[in-house]
């Protein structure tokens, strides 16, 4: 697998943060009220989330620096959704000076960083700040792909699909073992179980099945015991951010 070091990820960062901020540039208010690909969500609220991961993961590097930490939002996961519905009926014009700005602070923040800085504790997930570069780097390169304006997951890197490979093997059901085998590259095992199932297709197509996200290249097959099967079934994302009742 083509590994992602804290040398290469701010490139990466700065890369996704601009194919967002291409994509709300293009956008008209009537754009931003339409609905994204994700259910019950509008472009709007799409655009509230990346301006809220960007500033929270912003602020886990800025406490990290102090040699402190901090919950990833104010409030936790109801704070966190709180703040996406008061923002998604914005204009376009706030939700681009808003989006801007956050970005901007997230790609400082994780442009100034020497070793050291990388390997910082951070609340999110209980890691380091390397961890959260990855995580946003997955938020925004899916929520561009969200937003539905013909960004879809084949425009997705290969480091970027074999990271979210080795991301979300935590979605394989205990007892399971999935073989993804993506065209002309060699396959990769998530899971532990003794059931295998074998997923093979395109690359892309592979990772955005692991993503809860629809494949574009339409060639995903899944096997068990050389028969066809349907696709096996995967646990909830992963939460970064813990959800109370």
């Amino acid at each position: 697998m083509t590994a992602i070091t804290p040398e290469k990820l701010p490139e990466e960062l700065r890369r996704a943060a601009d194919v967002v901020a291409s994509i709300t540039a293009k956008l008209t208010d009537q754009d931003v009220e339409a609905p994204s690909e994700l259910p019950g969500w509008t472009r709007g609220h799409v655009l509230a989330h990346v301006t809220g991961i960007s500033n929270a993961m912003a602020r886990q590097l800025e406490f990290a620096a102090r040699g402190e930490t901090i919950e990833l939002y104010d409030g936790g996961y109801e704070g966190r959704t709180r703040a996406i519905e008061m923002a998604a009926g914005h204009s376009l014009a706030e939700h681009r000076a808003d989006l801007d700005a956050a970005l901007e602070r997230a790609l400082r923040a994780f442009g100034g960083l020497n070793d050291a800085g990388w390997r910082q504790p951070i609340s999110y997930r209980g890691g380091v700040v390397f961890d959260g570069g990855l995580a946003l780097w997955r938020e925004l390169v899916i929520h561009a792909t969200d937003l539905d304006t013909g960004r879809g997951p084949e425009t997705w890197s290969r480091p970027f699909c074999e990271q979210l490979f080795d991301f979300l093997a935590a979605r394989v059901p205990e007892g399971n073992r999935y073989v993804l085998q993506p065209l002309g590259l060699a396959p990769v095992t998530i899971g532990s179980g003794s059931a295998a199932t074998v997923v093979s297709g395109m690359l892309t197509d592979i990772a955005a099945w692991l993503a809860g996200r629809t494949p574009t290249l339409g060639s995903l097959r899944a096997t068990a015991a050389a028969d066809g099967v349907d696709l096996p079934e995967l646990l909830p994302w992963p939460a970064g951010v813990p959800v109370t009742k």
